[in-house]
């Protein structure tokens, strides 16, 4: 029925938003906004109506969550960093139908998620970052789906992507694209060493395990990098634990996922964190379902340990 027409591991660093404003940041991450970008243009090409956000910045202590307001608009502040994202605007569609379907079938698929319609509940700035450069004509639907996850494994992630995916060919009549938010490595600088840090990762060692991550991508490696994506995400300090990453390779297939990366925004550091805007291309599914809920070392899914 209907199609995952792209998919993308994005970033979403609040100096984007500085980089458009006067001052001394300003067109200092002008290569990340033309990724995003870029992605809007092939998502539009495409003909995708709606954007599935996997948000790192949506912290969530128990069960998956989608934000499937009918609408969105105000005024974000972030509380993290406010002296970077202040009293930003934004305001785009919502899709309440398919984020109802997905959580139905995320459900069905034992992924214990949860949809919200009704709600006052505001994306964070992982989602909101993104839908000011891919969504500025608010031509696209977007959907919220909390991928900051305190104690979730990493296999039930990506066994959320797979039936995400299962819920849109199988049950939704429109076109779809999924991003990952976040970044590689997210170390950041140390306090008081943020602007020494404003280009740079935090060390040379999480910079080797980037590039050698990116490196994979690129040649389609994704057995190798599944079975290390848990102990990537902890000593390599993935954003969000990296859950984003593994919906999004859930959905492409996991570790038999046959396609090869596209790097449309260089790799770059920020405040201390690796960042990137990459394609991923989606390629038939072979049916088989990636990890069971609670696969055990031994099957090859190692959970990522609990806080």
């Amino acid at each position: 029925m209907g199609q995952l027409a792209l998919a993308a591991k994005i970033t979403h660093v609040p100096s984007m938003y500085l980089s458009e404003l006067p001052g001394p940041r300003q067109g200092s991450r002008q290569a990340a906004i033309d990724g995003h970008v870029e992605i809007a243009r092939r998502c539009r090409e495409a003909g995708v109506d709606t954007i599935v956000v996997f948000d790192t910045h949506w912290l969530v202590n128990a069960n998956y969550h989608i934000n499937c307001a009918p609408y969105f608009k105000g005024l974000y502040t972030s509380n993290e960093l406010p002296h970077f994202i202040s009293n930003m605007e934004y305001e785009f569609p919502g899709n309440p139908e398919l984020g109802k379907l997905l959580g139905r079938v995320c459900r069905e698929h034992g992924v214990e998620t949860l949809a919200h319609d009704k709600t006052t509940l505001a994306p964070e700035y992982g989602t909101l970052v993104p839908m000011r450069y891919m969504n500025v004509d608010r031509g696209f639907k977007a959907i919220s789906v909390s991928a900051l996850c305190t104690v979730h494994y990493l296999n039930d992630s990506a066994r959320l992507g797979w039936a995400m995916r299962r819920a849109v060919e199988d049950h939704y009549d429109g076109t779809v694209a999924f991003l990952a938010s976040g970044s590689l490595s997210h170390r950041f600088a140390q306090n008081g060493m943020a602007e020494p840090f404003a280009h740079r990762i935090w060390s040379p060692m999480l910079e080797m395990m980037d590039h050698a991550v990116i490196e994979m991508w690129q040649r389609g490696d994704w057995k190798s990098f599944c079975d290390m994506l848990p102990e990537y995400a902890s000593k390599g300090h993935g954003e969000g634990f990296m859950h984003d990453t593994a919906m999004l390779l859930g959905a492409l297939g996991w570790s038999d996922y046959d396609g090869r990366a596209e790097v449309v925004s260089p790799y770059f550091g920020a405040s201390g964190t690796g960042q990137i805007n990459a394609v991923f291309p989606v390629t038939p599914q072979s049916g088989r379902a990636v990890p069971a809920p609670q696969a055990s070392a031994a099957e090859g899914y190692i959970a990522f340990p609990r806080l």
